[in-house]
């Protein structure tokens, strides 16, 4: 081989290398923007929620956002720590608060979604002031909602609280008709509204909905204000990818005008979105 056929050969295979060299980072999987996000399964109208929010961020964003199921609130978290999954969305902020503290745990929001009121139920009454002196009513034992749902006792003018986000019935500062608090598991609150001992229940609408219990027929539902902006929803990312730009985008994804209508549509107030909420 002559010097001249060395030297284009060999300018030849550069330029191939170069070219691969640029193809490789441009090629669109080079800059991966699939996303994953981690929610609860079992709730067929959320899937029709997520599957407009899917379709948003690959039109608008470019970006392919699939959902990873999980049947528990123990594994979203942990999946996201680990980095299983980019993003989760099932929680509340008192929630990943307790998560974060028990686990050491560096997670944040980036965005939030909906939030699912609490309300008040009786058999007994139609109004929330017709509760008599000594009713018991049941309330949700866990931290987060046992706490919720004083709040929302509170709200209701039955009872008032100290100011704490952390609240349990021992935060009870005046009970002017000496109603019995009582937390049973979440559970067991359909069965309590059905129970004679009991004049009421706080029930969360997972759990109403469960029971088929009426949402319309509850006597006190839980408001939007400084007390509840606490149980809004959202989307979680680890702290060191709160400024992801995909991240930021899938958030707008499904902070949308065809989400609302969707919530509305399919939980007519049961779950209400709060991104445009002002706190």
């Amino acid at each position: 081989m002559s010097r001249k056929s060395k030297i284009n050969l060999g300018i030849f295979a550069l330029v191939m290398i170069v070219a691969a060299y640029f193809s490789f980072f441009n090629h669109p999987q080079s800059n991966n923007k699939t996303v994953t996000i981690g929610v609860m399964a079992g709730d067929k109208n959320e899937d029709q929620i997520w599957a407009q929010t899917i379709k948003t961020a690959k039109e608008k964003y470019g970006i392919t956002l699939k959902t990873v199921k999980f049947n528990d609130y123990s594994q979203p978290n942990k999946a996201l720590a680990n980095h299983d999954i980019d993003l989760n969305a099932f929680q509340n902020y008192p929630f990943l608060e307790n998560w974060n503290k028990a686990n050491h745990g560096d997670i944040v929001s980036i965005g939030d979604t909906w939030t699912t009121p609490l309300r008040l139920y009786s058999n007994k009454y139609q109004n929330k002031d017709d509760f008599s002196d000594g009713d018991q009513i049941a309330i949700p034992n866990d931290v987060t909602n046992e706490n919720r749902a004083l709040h929302l006792l509170a709200a209701a003018g039955l009872i008032k609280l100290k100011d704490t986000n952390k609240a349990t019935t021992k935060d009870i500062t005046d009970n002017p008709k000496n109603l019995v608090i009582k937390p049973v598991d979440a559970s067991q609150t359909p069965t309590s509204l059905s129970d004679a001992s009991f004049a009421g229940a706080v029930i969360n609408t997972n759990f109403a909905k469960s029971a088929k219990i009426d949402f319309n027929s509850a006597i006190y539902v839980e408001g939007l204000n400084k007390d509840t902006t606490q149980f809004f929803n959202f989307i979680a990312a680890n702290k060191k990818d709160k400024d992801n730009e995909n991240y930021k985008k899938v958030v707008k994804a499904l902070q949308t005008e065809k989400t609302k209508e969707l919530v509305n549509k399919y939980y007519k107030g049961a779950e209400i979105t709060v991104w445009d909420y002002k706190k």
